[in-house]
């Protein structure tokens, strides 16, 4: 078995799961080969009272199913029989007569917690990198392997639902608490746990339910209020696009109604059917390219960065330095009070506090991570820093008169970055005594959780300093998208141009709520109106205001003055409390109607859905093919990655190139020159895309 290999500790046998030539062990058609004779061998051998599975792998017992043999399959009989071949198996496992143990340390993920849940007892460390979960929903599957079986009866329905639909990870105690693992032990003690465990028989016992656990998971009345509930949730959440979670609840309730074989058989059936969707393809894919990038990493040669110098402590610096330090990085964060570098502290700690409130995080790991932050008011602190970033406010003469500040304590090997979502690096740097060292780290909002990273380089940036960025990046856990200086670069841009073309619907008459709901309802987490108020429509104007804007004009695009106008009249967004929409300290946001009288006055009118978002997608394509045309992203999937992760371009759609291809280039350029007939020449299709729509090539060679 080349899989597993076991060692015999008096009558326990001791699998050691092992996959060769692979950093993790994850689940594969071979893999089940060797599963179905790990299981004779314990079965028929008299020597075997019981067993114990245990990785060999730091930090993986096993990360789930591998993709791109799933992917790899030609039709959804394949993936409907490779999810009944696994079913059968952990059946056998569940109902084998010898006790089998799941030790695990580090990540349990898809397969892998499925594998566990067929165990007659699971064993967790309490290791920093052990995490449960069943992120299957995110790539547009649902688990195949009996998860939306074995999960609800382990944990209860509600604590299923949530692990099911959201893909989220669950930590040792929370496992512990509610029912995943029986028994938590140090990474030490795993194996040993383990043995005793099988020579003692140990067998898991149900949680204890509360009352209301009772009334809604023991009676059909209550499981149907929950699953009703879920479903509706759902719905509003997705507004239809996702196919999983409605799979999920189905085999889910069918589990629950008519017993677990009958569950098992329809989640095989799920599995196929949701191979074959578009939604799968396009978030496996999106998956594979985000595993790719990681690949962008190296060091060879390079000096280490162990040291962030941070200017600037406000929301964004504070998000750059919580990502820094809990990834090994030492920061000293400068700014010019000790008021604000005291709140950017207080916001830090608030976050790694509420980590250790969900113990994800021990207090001493807390208190260790916010140690690595050195705080000063002086430029001089900075000298020992490898690699700078400053976050301070939009304005091209502040950048850089702190950039020749920095040169100036720094040595010439100093890479400084500057966060900046549209001001040109080149001219940023274009006083620079080390031009080659400058480039642009352009993080979203907010930091923690966001997780692209578009790095902008100039021609005069050294690769030296590109390559440092980038595998600081890496490390802080983004993707890192490299992009080409221009206006807007890349993200700002085809953002703008999706913006601009809403605020020119709303202008025709639509209701505001109209736009956004569209927009939401093609697969945009945010309507571009409400994105608006969330930016800050003063941030909007002052973009506008520049190079971007500049850009546009050149291209015979009229410009559009409204977010100026909306500034000067105080209607700013979110942040004072009134733009497109009006937010009350108490209740819901509703439109503010007022703003009509920027947008041709109150009266209002309708607008076919289909047409407000082929206008206001396909803006933001095209201008996405022009910056490929232009050369800001250097390919189409680097094109994806950063509309998805940083933009909420729709994952299931696969991005605006994968879009592209899917639909047919001939298709985009017939409606975009249907627009240019209409509107002018804001619609004028990308060159790039006529020739690709006139030859049948493909934007992405995975399509």
């Amino acid at each position: 078995m080349a899989y597993f290999t076991i060692e015999m500790h008096d009558d326990v046998a001791v699998v050691w799961l092992d996959q060769p030539d692979s950093p993790v062990n994850v689940l594969s058609a071979s893999m089940l080969d060797d599963f179905k004779n790990l299981l004779d061998e314990i079965e028929s051998n008299p020597r075997i009272s019981g067993a114990v599975l245990i990785s060999r792998k730091p930090d993986c017992f096993i990360a789930g199913a591998d993709i791109k043999e799933f992917l790899a399959m030609q039709s959804s009989e394949e993936a409907e029989q490779l999810s009944r071949e696994g079913n059968a198996l952990l059946l056998r496992l569940e109902n084998l007569s010898k006790p089998v143990i799941a030790a695990m340390n580090g990540a349990t993920l898809g397969g892998g917690l499925e594998v566990a849940m067929a165990c007659h007892y699971r064993i967790a460390s309490t290791g920093k990198k052990t995490a449960f979960g069943l992120p299957e929903v995110k790539l547009g599957l649902l688990p195949g392997g009996g998860g939306t079986q074995r999960t609800s009866r382990l944990v209860g329905l509600r604590n299923a639902l949530d692990m099911l639909l959201t893909g989220k990870n669950i930590y040792p105690h929370k496992a512990k608490k509610i029912g995943l693992v029986d028994e938590l032990i140090h990474p030490e003690g795993l194996l040993q746990a383990g043995i005793a465990s099988v020579k003692e028989n140990r067998k898991h016992k149900p949680r204890k339910k509360s009352l209301v656990d009772k009334a809604l998971e023991d009676f059909p009345a209550g499981r149907r209020f929950v699953l009703k509930k879920a479903r509706e949730t759902v719905l509003r959440k997705t507004r239809g696009n996702y196919p999983a979670p409605l799979k999920i609840l189905e085999c889910v309730e069918t589990g629950l109604e008519y017993g677990l074989e009958a569950g098992l058989e329809c989640e095989s059936k799920a599995f196929a059917e949701l191979h074959g969707t578009e939604a799968c393809q396009n978030l496996i894919q999106l998956f594979l390219d985000m595993q790719e990038n990681k690949k962008l990493k190296h060091t060879d040669g390079l000096q280490a960065v162990e040291t962030v110098g941070m200017i600037g402590a406000g929301f964004m610096g504070s998000g750059i330095t919580e990502v820094s330090i809990r990834n090994g990085y030492d920061v000293v964060l400068k700014d010019i009070s000790l008021e604000n570098l005291g709140r950017g502290l207080k916001t830090i700690w608030k976050d790694l506090d509420k980590l250790v409130r969900r113990r994800a995080m021990l207090p001493v790991e807390r208190d260790r991570t916010m140690a690595k932050i050195k705080t000063t008011l002086e430029d001089k602190d900075l000298a020992d820093s490898q690699l700078i970033i400053e976050a301070v406010f939009e304005d091209l003469e502040l950048k850089r008169k702190i950039l020749a500040a920095s040169e100036a304590v720094t040595t010439a090997d100093t890479v400084f970055a500057s966060n900046t979502s549209s001001l040109p690096i080149g001219e940023i740097a274009r006083d620079a005594k080390r031009p080659e060292n400058v480039l642009g780290m352009h993080y979203f909002s907010p930091v923690p959780k966001m997780p692209l990273l578009e790095l902008i380089v100039t021609d005069k940036t050294s690769q030296q300093a590109r390559q440092q960025a980038i595998n600081v990046g890496i490390d802080q856990g983004k993707t890192v998208v490299v992009v080409h200086d221009g206006p807007g670069f890349y993200t700002t841009r085809i953002l703008s141009a999706l913006t601009h073309e809403a605020m020119r619907v709303i202008a025709e008459g639509v209701p505001i709520e109209d736009v956004d709901n569209a927009m939401k309802d093609w697969g945009f987490p945010v309507g571009p109106a409400a994105l608006l108020d969330e930016v800050g429509i003063d941030v909007a104007a002052h973009i506008a205001k520049g190079a971007l804007g500049d850009m546009f004009a050149q291209r015979g695009i009229e410009a559009d003055d409204t977010p100026q106008k909306l500034a000067e009249a105080g209607l700013l967004g979110r942040k004072a409390s009134k733009g497109f929409y009006l937010y009350p300290k108490k209740g819901r946001k509703t439109v503010n109607t007022d703003i009509y009288r920027f947008f041709g006055g109150a009266e209002r009118k309708p607008m076919d859905k289909a047409e407000i978002q082929d206008r206001i997608a396909l803006a933001m394509i095209n201008e996405a093919m022009l910056c490929l045309q232009e050369k800001i992203i250097n390919n189409a999937k680097d094109g994806d990655l950063a509309a998805i992760l940083g933009l909420g371009f729709p994952p299931f759609r696969g991005g605006p190139f994968r879009y592209t291809d899917r639909m047919g280039a001939d298709k985009i350029l017939e409606r975009l020159k249907t627009f240019e007939e209409r509107f002018g020449v804001r619609f004028k299709p990308a060159d790039i895309l006529v020739e690709y729509a006139k030859s049948g090539k493909k934007f992405r060679a995975d399509e």
